[in-house]
């Protein structure tokens, strides 16, 4: 077969190119150290290479999601670790303040050191890195404490990304370190006017006429003391006491948010253990068959009752209790059983007790008549039309605190189901001590801003429940905000509308016409003179908006407050905003700086116990019940940490186990794109002797012709 010169030099050209390409492409694998620089080069590659690139992308920001929150929990760790070493220093002041040996001046210097932890415990509460604080939850750029203690922040958690649809929390919220629960912590409160025994104090009148008062000594009432030496005697004799007893009123709450009142009858001869377990059995949910296991209740070493909740983790026990005992044998009846006939159309009614006086000697030898022991006092006024001769005779029909344009009340609002502080959309049923609220009524008495009085009254009911500022002449619904628009259910109502109503009254707003329309008009009028919510601790807060100095006053309480059963236990108030009820000794749940303040303030007045006869500050718990708040506080505070620890410890152990990962993706993907250096050598050293062999091919045919066989 003759072979063409044109074939022959395109066969030639073909050859070299291939070569020559051959040769560029490993020239290039070597130069860029990848096998391949284009998709359409070696399409399996390119895709494998992305999907590579893609791992190590995501792995990336994985390690610097966790380096980045770690930074912040490690942080977080260390800012909390300094607040327990501040509450340690802050216990050692506290036990220091309580010894008897403490004159005023180191008491004072106590206190000021105390004033100097606080405000540390202050700066650490709103400690910042980077620009952004530790503990407001996701509101980072707001500062989570302000000079007075309350909290801006909110309750949201910071998440790392760690991976597909793998998220890590890293921050404490301030929600959680300075409002958290602690659901190991019982509830204890305790009643705040020291008891000490009459026999003691008066033994010229209970023991023998012939004792001097000289002869009087101070003793606090134990649990073994009688009767008669808590409520006393009109005189030496103790065998004529068996037709005279002494009453107590209990009300309060439940651990399971049930509310009761009871009356119940002593002897002169029942102890006060014997009080004490009569109480336990008030607080049993079974009236029918208690059996005291709910509570335990006692005395501390100043005579003052304490009740401690056997249930860990609720919030919602209250306690308020006055005794009464009639010293008037002459008189027809039992002025200490408010029951009594001689008591006519009011029987039953805790304010005849107003009638009676505290003063022991007054009622069982000046003038003798009905004598009242108050168990708690805590300074607070009373609504307009309510007695309050006798304060401690008072449970909840109390006004609000003023503090410059605010009213706030005492009680927070709980939630029977979980505990949680109720919320502008809570129902009042979730709170109430009831299992409906149909039929029941509410007071809301008090002073609108422009200092007139008024007493407004909400009937509920599920038909659709109202208010009324006559008594209930002109009723207005109390409107829903669901289509169509009707009076509200009594078991939906909300706080909402509970608060729309109190602010309408306190503003004087009130609707023209019984109408959603003019009803909503009345809410938004109302609202730009006034406001009504509930702060974090679901306390309910009125505030002026006008006045700094508000002329207003407020109370909310049952209808049915001032009644009692005429024997045993029955339900007690629906709802309480504001009451002389026990002080809270521990709880559950935590209110930091609030707590803090109190402490201090329990050393700047030197109150060893709570006080109640102080009328400057009749409710502060006193420095050692201090002391214990304080070891709670450390023991919540310590389990933040421990968990911010955690935390630093997951973002660590996801940092190293990430760089690992991009590691092995980074040598898997080298496998797949990078040049094999040496094999690329040997390649293009064999490339370039098979391209020397064709040149030198192509040097030898290229002289072959006729003329070199001639």
């Amino acid at each position: 077969m003759r072979i063409t010169s044109g074939s022959y030099y395109t066969n030639i050209y073909g050859e070299n190119n291939k070569i020559n390409q051959q040769l560029y492409d490993v020239n290039k694998q070597i130069s860029s150290t990848h096998k391949i620089q284009y998709a359409h080069e070696d399409p399996g590659v390119f895709i494998d290479t992305l999907r590579l690139d893609d791992e190590i992308t995501t792995l990336t920001q994985v390690k610097n999601s966790a380096q980045s929150a770690y930074k912040v929990s490690t942080q977080t760790d260390t800012t909390i670790g300094e607040i327990v070493k501040t509450l340690e220093s802050m216990k050692v002041k506290l036990v220091n303040a309580a010894t008897d040996s403490n004159s005023d001046t180191s008491m004072q210097a106590i206190a000021k050191e105390l004033r100097g932890l606080q405000n540390h415990l202050l700066t650490l509460a709103n400690t910042s890195i980077g620009g952004q604080y530790l503990f407001s939850g996701t509101a980072t750029s707001v500062k989570p404490i302000s000079s007075d203690g309350t909290y801006q922040g909110n309750d949201k958690d910071l998440e790392a990304f760690l991976g597909s649809g793998v998220k890590q929390k890293y921050n404490i919220s301030g929600s959680q370190l300075f409002l958290g629960e602690e659901s190991k912590i019982t509830r204890t409160i305790t009643t705040n006017v020291a008891q000490m025994s009459l026999n003691d104090l008066y033994p010229d009148i209970m023991q023998n006429p012939d004792t001097p008062r000289s002869a009087s000594e101070e003793s606090y009432i134990t649990g073994s003391s009688t009767i008669r030496d808590l409520m006393g005697d009109n005189d030496a004799d103790t065998t004529n006491d068996t037709t005279r007893s002494s009453y107590f009123y209990v009300e309060g709450t439940r651990t399971d948010g049930t509310t009761f009142k009871s009356k119940i009858q002593m002897g002169m001869d029942d102890t006060m253990d014997d009080l004490m377990h009569q109480i336990a059995l008030a607080y049993d949910p079974n009236t029918a068959s208690p059996t005291a296991n709910q509570v335990n209740v006692s005395l501390n070493a100043n005579g003052q009752i304490e009740i401690n909740d056997k249930i860990a983790g609720s919030s919602k026990l209250d306690f308020h209790m006055v005794g009464a005992v009639d010293f008037d044998s002459t008189n027809a009846g039992d002025a200490a059983d408010i029951s009594d006939a001689m008591y006519g159309a009011s029987a039953g009614s805790i304010d005849n007790l107003q009638s009676g006086t505290t003063d022991f000697e007054t009622a069982a030898v000046t003038t003798p008549g009905l004598y009242v022991k108050e168990f708690t006092k805590s300074g607070f006024t009373s609504p307009a039309g309510v007695s309050n001769t006798l304060e401690g005779v008072n449970y909840d029909r109390t006004n609000f605190e003023q503090d410059g344009s605010k009213l706030t009340s005492n009680i927070s609002q709980i939630n029977k189901n979980d505990n949680s502080f109720a919320t502008a959309t809570t129902k009042l049923l979730d709170v109430a001590g009831v299992n409906t609220l149909d039929g029941q009524q509410m007071i809301i008495n008090g002073t609108d801003v422009n200092g007139n009085p008024f007493t407004a009254q909400i009937d509920l009911a599920t038909a659709g429940s109202t208010f009324s500022l006559d008594g209930g002449t002109t009723n207005y619904d109390i409107f829903n905000t669901q289509t169509p628009r009707v009076a509200a259910d009594a078991d939906s109502m909300t706080y909402q509308q509970l608060m729309d109503v109190v602010n309408m009254a306190m503003t004087g707003n009130l609707p023209a016409t019984n109408t959603a329309a003019d009803y909503d008009t009345a809410i938004t009028a109302s609202n730009s003179k006034a406001s009504v919510q509930l702060d974090s601790s679901g306390r309910m807060v009125f505030e002026d908006k006008v006045n700094p100095s508000t002329n207003a006053s407020l109370s909310i309480y049952d209808a049915g407050s001032d009644t009692y059963p005429a024997s045993g236990t029955s339900g007690g108030s629906i709802f309480t905003f504001n009451a002389n009820s026990a002080l809270t000794v521990r709880d559950a749940k935590t209110d930091f700086f609030a707590q803090i303040e109190e402490m201090i303030k329990s050393v700047e007045e030197g109150k060893t116990r709570a006080n109640g006869s102080d009328a400057a500050d009749p409710r502060n718990i006193g420095i050692q019940n201090a002391i214990q708040m304080l070891d709670d506080l450390s023991d919540h505070v310590s389990r933040m940490q421990t968990e911010a620890g955690s935390y630093s410890q997951v973002l660590q152990a996801s940092s190293d186990r990430t760089s690992m990962l991009i590691i092995s993706t980074k040598t898997l993907q080298s496998d797949v794109i990078d040049t094999d250096i040496a094999e690329a050598t040997l390649r293009m050293q064999q490339l370039s002797l098979n391209y020397q062999a064709m040149l030198s091919s192509i040097s030898k045919v290229s002289k072959l012709s006729l003329v070199n066989y001639v």
